[in-house]
């Protein structure tokens, strides 16, 4: 009992630290004492005092720690209020996590401007911190900076975070050419029912990458006599897939030829970063890239990724499931076309701005401003293809959508096991969502919503669907343990409380 309550007052110590961007040394300085000391008390390896949680808690300015520990987060939501104004778009997770995979390419100082402050951010970190890695977070919290070590620690890996991110699975393409051997846990993220890494080890073979698996652990073997000698099909255009393979293909010496590679948006910020770091990649934007690898790379580099489609398109369909006018600013139009397309057939009543260029000089942005739109139903289903098709993250939202709409709205989510599973939550707040089989539901709208209390789904953008049809509903919701949320979203309910909304967060006593 006594570990226990350890292990969870050093986690609440952690998240209060992550909150108010301080690394683990800082707060060391701040409390007169180690790195290693903090690493210990927010593992719940070392016994702590009344004295040092209340040190702690001024340090930090954090009340929550002074009390002990807290629960899981939860959100309740008035509905039915309208949204109006202006919101930014925050920069791309999936992006900012391949980037923080990409930093142990390089020997030198990696700074990445304007991080998302999201739980699987912070996982990653975890990560990067327990295997030697120096992060901190500079500029008032906004901007991140990556120092690797001469060597890394593996065998201090962070398995408890490292289970906790898919993303985990991408630090397989830059530790090849690090070492001959390292161990890996499982990779873990959304529940989103079986999903193989196959495709990751057929690319990876190439370069000499064989992997084991056993108990939790991938095991790692390089045989460094192999190299690519031929281009490289990918069996999946999966975004990390794609990924894994241009990390891999970065520090080979030689020129590597990836085919049916995804063309999405995290995939193109890679590419654009690996430039940045002095590799060139040919055919950025296409399903063929061709990478001229460079053995060592040890340079300063300093690098902003872009804005997030899906999160856009997460307030775009606040905007419309609330009936609201809602400027969207920031928008990556490149990665929302097809999108807009369809609900500009569906009713849309919308306009955007002229294109203007991203921080990362290279991707297109507008300001999109919704407005109250009386829509139909498509006359074709909804379905998510390989970019520069309808995003796969998109699709759920168009549940929440179509439910608004006038008539009934196939959506067939081929991608994933489970995930047309998790939208029939929207049932429970008075949507008419009809399973049709584990890929295909079908949405009949106009709803109705009204107010519910229910767990949250344990797939990201689901959960932000049943958050969003909370906000329409009449009366108060609640949605319980919103940590997946959180894991792809920084401060979802403030910055939508700063437009309209009207969501508290709590925990349980």
């Amino acid at each position: 009992m006594a570990d226990d309550y350890l292990v969870r007052i050093g986690k609440l110590i952690r998240d209060a630290r992550q909150h108010r961007g301080w690394t683990q040394t800082q707060l060391a300085e701040a409390l007169a004492t180690s790195q290693s000391a903090v690493n210990r008390i927010e593992r719940g390896n070392q016994n702590i005092s009344l004295e040092m949680i209340a040190r702690i808690g001024e340090a930090l300015d954090s009340e929550i720690v002074s009390l002990g520990y807290a629960g899981p987060m939860h959100l309740r939501v008035v509905g039915r209020r309208r949204l109006s104004g202006a919101i930014d778009v925050k920069t791309s997770k999936n992006a900012c996590v391949a980037l923080l995979c990409a930093s142990l390419l390089n020997k030198g100082r990696t700074v990445l401007r304007r991080v998302a402050r999201i739980e699987e951010v912070f996982r990653l970190l975890e990560v990067l911190n327990s295997i030697g890695v120096r992060t901190r977070w500079i500029n008032d919290g906004v901007d991140l900076e990556i120092v690797p070590p001469a060597e890394l620690d593996m065998e201090s890996i962070d398995a408890e975070a490292a289970i906790r991110t898919r993303s985990i699975i991408m630090f397989l393409g830059p530790l090849l050419h690090r070492m001959d051997r390292f161990r890996l846990p499982y990779a873990g993220g959304c529940d989103l029912g079986t999903r193989t890494i196959e495709p990751h080890m057929i690319a990876l073979r190439r370069f000499g990458l064989e992997i084991t698996a056993t108990e939790g652990i991938y095991h790692a073997q390089v045989e460094r006599s192999v190299s690519p000698d031929r281009p490289i099909v990918l069996t999946e255009r999966g975004d990390t897939v794609t990924e894994n393979a241009l990390l891999a293909a970065a520090r080979h010496d030689g020129v590597t030829v990836i085919r049916n590679a995804s063309s999405n948006y995290m995939v193109q910020d890679l590419c654009f970063f690996l430039e940045a770091l002095g590799v060139r990649v040919d055919g950025i934007g296409t399903t063929t890239l061709t990478v001229h690898g460079i053995p060592q790379i040890d340079v300063d580099v300093d690098y902003s990724p872009s804005e997030d489609p899906v999160e856009a398109m997460s307030l775009l369909a606040a905007a419309v499931v609330t009936e609201s006018e809602l400027t969207i600013r920031r928008v990556p139009i490149e990665f929302m076309e097809i999108e807009l397309a369809v609900l500009e057939e569906m009713g849309l009543d919308h306009d955007r701005s002229a294109e203007y260029a991203a921080d990362n000089g290279r991707t297109r942005l507008v300001d999109l401003t919704v407005r109250p739109s009386k829509l139909e139903a498509p006359i074709d289903k909804i379905h998510p293809m390989p970019f520069p098709g309808l995003n796969i993250d998109n699709v759920p939202f168009f549940a929440a959508i179509a439910a608004t709409a006038q008539g009934k709205t196939l959506i067939h989510d081929w991608v994933y096991d489970n995930r047309a599973i998790y939208l029939t939550d929207l049932n429970r707040l008075g949507g008419r969502l009809q399973l049709l089989d584990p890929h295909r539901v079908l949405v009949e709208g106009p709803t109705r919503w009204r107010a519910a209390e229910m767990m949250c789904p344990p797939a990201l953008r689901p959960a932000v669907v049943v958050l969003l049809a909370m906000m329409a509903a009449e009366g108060t919701s609640v949605l319980r343990n919103v940590y997946v949320i959180n894991r792809g979203y920084e401060e979802l309910a403030e910055r939508l409380n700063s437009v309209g909304a009207q969501i508290e967060i709590f925990r349980d006593i």
